[in-house]
């Protein structure tokens, strides 16, 4: 079976925010980059799925089963890392490693070690030592050394220095391609997914407005510029614009820029400069592809 993870209409609601009908599924060897701005349901996702959160209706599926009735089956091969990271802030790393280990059948301490020597983790250090980068490396070596299947991480690279987030995508990309194995990531930092990810999901406000191929949603749209005397005959067709003192900048679906005449600049959007124009844009409004 090919699909490993599938979320069936999940709805979560709080006093204030609703997971509305979430459903999206990712395939082995496929790197997902989960995207919106703070708020839009990205955590409280992934809480459900782990049992973190419990949501009201739907299903989980993991690797071909119910995931309320295969919990500690289908977490042996998930590998788990959350943006907040809390331990013991008086315990040193080794000691925590010999307790973590225990709960996974399968714990590769070799490749533990691994992990750590790239990371540069020193594992007499106690957690209050740490950085919030380093504690985020500690938590990505946990999550990748006890062979999951399925890595589910919540901001990965959040808190880390260039460098290090690029060993980080690369590792990522050698676990997915190489081993077969499917990864799914939350980020606000877009410019990891133009590295790495295979497809997107995009949630606003608690639903899903997009999920499929990183190309495909990049062809979708152009970024037009022009002089701020035009605005007011085109922006009607702009999907959302920014105005400056003397220009203008906006996105159009792609065949819309051929109407707005040759006095526009157009160009091809990276994805934070997509997600910025459709969070931009009227929320009640369905985003066009």
């Amino acid at each position: 079976m090919d699909t490993v993870l599938e979320l069936e209409n999940i709805n979560k609601k709080y006093k204030s925010f609703h997971l509305k009908d979430v459903s999206f599924s990712i395939k082995k060897g496929e790197i997902m980059g989960f995207i919106g701005r703070n708020g839009a349901g990205k955590t409280t996702t992934l809480k459900c799925i782990m049992g973190l959160a419990h949501f009201d209706s739907g299903k989980v599926i993991a690797f071909g089963k119910d995931m309320k009735e295969s919990e500690l089956e289908a977490k042996q091969k998930i590998g788990f890392s959350m943006s907040e990271i809390l331990y013991y802030p008086n315990a040193k790393l080794k000691k925590l490693v010999d307790v973590t280990s225990r709960f996974y059948d399968s714990f590769n301490k070799e490749r533990f070690e691994k992990l750590c020597r790239l990371f540069s983790l020193d594992l007499n250090k106690k957690v209050q030592e740490l950085s919030t980068g380093m504690k985020v490396k500690y938590s990505l070596a946990i999550a990748l050394s006890h062979d999951a299947e399925l890595l589910i991480l919540d901001e990965p690279t959040s808190g880390l220095d260039p460098i290090s987030r690029d060993e980080i995508l690369d590792i990522f990309y050698k676990i997915a391609k190489k081993e077969n194995k499917a990864i799914l990531f939350s980020t606000h930092i877009t410019s990891d997914l133009d590295k790495c990810a295979d497809t997107i999901t995009y949630i606003h406000d608690g639903e899903i407005k997009y999920k499929g191929g990183k190309e495909e949603l990049l062809s979708s749209y152009k970024l037009v510029k022009g002089d701020i005397k035009l605005l007011p005959s085109i922006k009607d067709k702009l999907i959302s614009y920014k105005e400056k003192e003397d220009s203008f900048e906006g996105m159009v679906e792609v065949g819309q820029e051929i109407e707005l005449g040759n006095n526009v600049e157009v160009s091809s959007p990276d994805i934070e400069e997509v997600m910025v124009y459709l969070e931009r844009r009227d929320s009640d409004e369905d985003f066009a592809l």
